[in-house]
């Protein structure tokens, strides 16, 4: 089960090095993805979808006197339409504030407006800067990365530029090593055997959202939250009640299904995953509530765990 308790600091290394490092860019360059796979665990939830990433989360790596805490991020995007989405561009630059390191995701050789206006965001830091050049197995002609490399280190003073796959884990070790090498000299923050500051409620409210969000259509997913009003530990056991909020009659009945198939493979599937990740057995029951316009409301936002 993630681990909270702070009160426990892990006895450092002679010399240790700790500090923040934020992760972000546009929406959907897989950010979630480099989180998890540098933790050896899955902490951010990923689909396909673009802004599967509502909150920061962070995810905490201590190897051999170094502690990283990284901040994975909403993906920054430029159109601010409702409530959820101001909140989640506010979560994601407000982690730029107070870092020690910032690693910059972009996908291959794409460069959009998105990209441009993380830049943008990351250009008003003073810390060093990271560019990760993610997917790169995905690129076709291979003789396109070099000269988009060199193009991409005339558009910032970058600390480092590295391609890598974190799907493949190709190069994510070279990433690891560059940010230790960029971390100040200081004590940990946290015991050495925790990795998230994230509770376990957190967590099991992601894992049912990110099996609404791979299970449904384009547009549902974002008109979906999770809410979770009891999560009972019983030593051999979890007990989670979770509630799956919409925004429309009609969307509780896509998220229903066919005489409830769906929603009972959706509570299969996030409770394997919660299995996995608590290593206890999970009873999982999952409801559904409509709330119109809970995903447009800033008192609805508050009252569901969303920070101002």
């Amino acid at each position: 089960m993630p681990a909270t308790d702070q009160s426990v600091p892990a006895e450092p290394a002679k010399d240790p090095r700790c500090g923040f490092v934020a992760i972000v860019g546009r929406p959907n360059v897989g950010k979630s993805t480099l989180l998890n796979h540098i933790l050896g665990q899955k902490l951010s939830i990923t689909s396909r979808k673009p802004q599967t990433t509502r909150h920061q989360v962070h995810g905490i790596k201590t190897v051999d006197g170094v502690q990283a805490i990284y901040v994975d991020t909403p993906g920054i995007h430029v159109e601010e339409p409702k409530a959820l989405n101001r909140y989640m561009n506010r979560a994601a630059t407000s982690a730029l504030a107070g870092v020690d390191l910032v690693i910059f995701v972009v996908d291959r050789t794409f460069w959009n407006d998105g990209d441009e206006n993380v830049l943008q965001q990351v250009a008003r830091v003073t810390c060093p800067v990271i560019l990760a050049v993610n997917k790169v197995d995905q690129i076709e002609t291979k003789s396109d990365l070099l000269p988009h490399l060199e193009a991409l280190s005339k558009r910032h003073d970058f600390a480092e530029i590295i391609p890598l796959s974190a799907l493949k884990m190709t190069n994510v070790d070279r990433l690891e090593a560059c940010v230790a090498s960029y971390l100040p000299a200081g004590p940990f923050h946290y015991p050495d055997d925790q990795w998230t500051t994230r509770s376990g409620r957190f967590l099991a409210a992601e894992m049912v959202r990110e099996k609404v969000m791979r299970q449904l259509g384009a547009e549902l997913p974002y008109s979906v939250t999770v809410q979770i009003e009891q999560f009972k530990d019983s030593g051999r056991s979890l007990h989670i009640h979770a509630l799956i909020i919409v925004e429309r009659d009609g969307q509780k009945k896509i998220i229903i299904g066919d005489k409830g198939a769906r929603l009972r493979q959706i509570g299969q599937q996030a409770r394997e995953d919660m299995e996995r990740l608590f290593e206890r057995k999970v009873m999982l029951n999952l409801w559904i509530k409509v709330r119109k316009g809970w995903s447009d409301d800033d008192r609805a936002l508050r009252s569901l765990g969303f920070d101002s």
